[in-house]
């Protein structure tokens, strides 16, 4: 009683409408049904992402017939970072380099990264990228192998390939799929290259839709791997078919997976990253799903 008589003289003293310190604000109450007070706690501000990128093999048959106008209509949706692939004309789609990066620049893209095969050609592919400031060459895959003694030796080319990178002003990192889930005599491949490569030279690039696909909790596999998974893919799977089906990706937030809570807990663990990709189209174009997914990810809210 004693502590609400000063607050009451303290806010006489400064004014109707004045601004109370934090320490003095107390919760807004309001009447319930009976008649009595409760109070209504202040929810905490939720977070938007500031930028998120799309993976332009979302896109791959717009980015055969004219990249550079394909890229100019995914910065116009909102997107602020791309990752590439190599379609066959390298990753920077004819052009060289310097010239690919101008053109993002121009359209105030970041061009974080790019799927690309890290056993060919890697000193020239990681001396290009680095000289464009690029942040990562991401290894997409390694297809199912026959024991753990092979993915055993994929972790010592990884680690290999980590330090071509470094040397060049990259960073490496592996994308999952469904196969490194497989279990060989009790050991998960995943888990065995997130333990035996070295964070130094290897990051990985969780695909949470491969995660999901595979029978794991995204949630869980990012709190049991905290700061190893610098980049994500987000993409959907769509409701009502079976879960292990390797075909289902739908619009970014119309099907399963419940990207708020996965962001946060991703950033959480930090990941820095966030890479909208999407493979299957039922009755709409790789460009309109583009646009809808840049929007939902424009209002996620996390």
């Amino acid at each position: 009683m004693k502590n609400r008589r000063k607050f009451i003289q303290l806010s006489a003293a400064m004014g109707v409408g004045a601004f109370l310190p934090l320490q003095f604000c107390s919760p807004k109450k309001e009447e319930d049904t009976d008649g009595g007070e409760q109070e209504t706690l202040l929810s905490a501000s939720k977070e938007t992402l500031a930028a998120f990128g799309i993976q332009l093999y979302s896109v791959k048959e717009n980015m055969a017939e004219n990249a550079s106008e394909t890229i100019k209509s995914l910065a116009d949706y909102g997107y602020k970072q791309i990752e590439g692939f190599d379609g066959g004309k390298g990753i920077f789609w004819g052009m060289k380099n310097t010239e690919f990066k101008n053109l993002t620049d121009d359209l105030g893209l970041d061009f974080v990264s790019s799927h690309v095969n890290t056993y060919q050609d890697l000193d020239r592919i990681a001396a290009e990228a680095g000289e464009i400031g690029m942040k990562y060459l991401i290894n997409p895959y390694v297809g199912p192998q026959k024991s753990m003694d092979d993915f055993k030796r994929i972790a010592d080319d990884f680690n290999k390939q980590g330090e071509i990178c470094k040397k060049n002003g990259v960073k490496f990192a592996y994308h999952n799929h469904g196969y490194t889930f497989v279990d060989f005599d009790g050991q998960i491949p995943q888990d065995y290259l997130l333990e035996n490569t070295d964070p130094d030279l290897v990051d990985f690039e969780l695909d949470l839709y491969w995660v999901y696909t595979a029978g794991y909790d995204p949630l869980e596999y990012l709190a049991k791997h905290p700061n190893r998974f610098k980049l994500g893919h987000v993409k959907d799977k769509e409701s009502g078919i079976e879960k292990s089906e390797p075909n289902g990706s739908t619009l970014v937030g119309t099907g399963v997976l419940d990207f708020s809570s996965i962001i946060r807990k991703a950033k959480d663990n930090g990941m820095e990253y966030f890479i909208v990709e999407q493979e299957r189209y039922v009755d709409i174009s790789p460009m309109e799903a583009a646009e809808k997914n840049a929007a939902y990810m424009k209002g996620l809210e996390f």
